[in-house]
């Protein structure tokens, strides 16, 4: 259609040429007159045609397959995935559980499912309702379907952000606690508050720590612990001299951790040996002083 048009206003500048030449003003002006004329109804057809294509089209998209369970929502479908999360959860406060979506008039979930939500008893309503009924809503589910993306170099970097802001004393001092689940948002919501920004980017979105795949947290039953190892009673020491952290790598390996079962280092990194070297407690070559680390009546090597 732009084609035909072009080649329409190309003969409009050549007719126009040669008829003001050969026959005078008032012909041409007709002719450009008619000419312009026909050229308008092509670009209203062509305009029309192009609406209605883009119609069908968004038409297409909002139509679901016959075989869809309503009675189950899934972050990871094509549909959902694409949507960015501040569509659904729009956080007004810095509680620690997020809010189910559909507070006003099922929105914005109805505006996809018109048709599901014309059905008071249809199975999408279970999804959120215990009781469909009474109108009871049901707990916000425990988080399965996303997994935490958390940099420690770039959080290490900031003034009010050390280790111990996150990690605390756990299993009476031996062991240090690892944030998860939801309880875990008490600590990332003093800087993640609702409508946050870093950077000019958004940093009050579920999206700025989380992304669709399985969950697996870090465990606190580390190697370390078979030993006795107990970060209380070593508190003198400060965190960077175990443990250095890591641009760039995945979860569980961001942050290295000595060789607790090696007395010698391998090269690689530190062990116990690396402080306690012969002079406080291994002794040398002599084993006397095990049970300063190595507790129970059970161990094996």
């Amino acid at each position: 259609m732009t084609c035909l048009l072009s080649k329409h206003l190309e003969l409009v500048r050549r007719t126009k040429s040669r008829t003001l030449t050969a026959k005078g003003p008032r012909k041409a002006l007709c002719l450009l007159i008619a000419l312009v004329g026909f050229a308008a109804v092509a670009m209203h057809l062509y305009t029309s045609q192009t609406s209605a294509a883009k119609g069908d089209l968004q038409q297409q998209q909002m139509q679901f397959p016959e075989s869809v369970d309503y009675s189950k929502f899934q972050h990871n479908s094509k549909y959902h995935a694409r949507l960015p999360c501040l569509l659904c959860h729009r956080r007004e406060s810095n509680d620690v559980k997020p809010t189910l979506p559909g507070k006003d008039k099922h929105l914005p979930c109805a505006g996809c499912h018109t048709q599901q939500f014309a059905n008071n008893d249809g199975p999408i309503c279970t999804i959120c309702h215990a009781d469909v009924k009474s109108g009871v809503v049901k707990a916000f589910p425990r988080m399965k379907s996303f997994r935490v993306k958390f940099d420690h170099s770039l959080h290490s970097r900031m003034d009010s952000v050390a280790c111990a802001t996150c990690h605390r004393p756990s299993r009476g001092g031996v062991a240090l606690s690892i944030p998860a689940g939801f309880n875990a948002h008490s600590t990332c919501f003093r800087c993640h508050q609702p409508r946050a920004q870093s950077s000019n980017r958004d940093i009050s979105s579920c999206g700025a720590c989380h992304q669709l795949g399985a969950y697996s947290r870090t465990p606190e039953f580390m190697p370390a612990y078979r030993v006795n190892f107990s970060h209380n009673e070593h508190q003198k020491l400060t965190c960077n001299e175990c443990h250095q952290v890591r641009a760039g790598m995945p979860q569980r390996r961001q942050v290295t951790a000595p060789q607790p079962l090696n007395h010698h280092a391998t090269g690689r990194g530190l062990s116990c040996m690396s402080c306690h070297d012969g002079k406080r407690a291994f002794g040398g070559e002599d084993f006397s002083a095990c049970k300063r680390c190595h507790t129970g009546t059970r161990w094996r090597f």
